[in-house]
């Protein structure tokens, strides 16, 4: 099962202070950052549970091994693909609804199976289990990002 209920209350604790930004961290408001981090989870989670496992295909990545090791991503490194790019006013209720989503998408996870997957742009297919994993270290990035802008 997914460790990501508690990054996910942790991202709740932040909605209040959605509007602050420091540059010197990111362009990007603290309402940004969770709000891309619950699309991510919440599109990534559909995908897997829609996929077929049967066109699931390994692949080795280096990238991959590195961020699943470290437990890291590096900052500023790679683009955001524009699907989990908030768009429009961010404000404390769309981003409480977007969270509600993705309680909801957790709830569903043990009725996905082992072998379907998601297809990351830069690690390639990832089962389940490591889609969930990808998932912490990526909210955990994001968290780190929100905690500099807030300090």
């Amino acid at each position: 099962m997914s460790n990501l209920k508690p990054h996910l209350d942790a991202l709740q604790g932040k909605i209040t202070d959605f509007e602050k930004v420091n540059t010197a961290i990111s362009q990007s408001s603290v309402g940004w950052q969770i709000e891309h981090t619950l699309l991510t989870i919440n599109g990534i989670l559909k995908t897997v549970a829609a996929s077929d496992p049967k066109q699931y295909k390994y692949s080795f990545k280096p990238i991959k091994l590195l961020v699943f090791t470290t437990k890291k991503i590096p900052r500023g490194r790679a683009k955001s693909p524009d699907v989990v790019v908030p768009k429009g006013t961010i404000t404390k209720e769309r981003l409480q609804a977007h969270l509600d989503k993705t309680y909801a998408h957790l709830s569903n996870i043990p009725k996905i199976g082992p072998n379907q997957y998601f297809e990351h742009p830069i690690f390639g297919h990832l089962k389940l289990k490591d889609t969930l994993v990808f998932l912490e270290i990526h909210t955990r990035h994001h968290l780190q990002i929100i905690e500099d802008i807030i300090k």
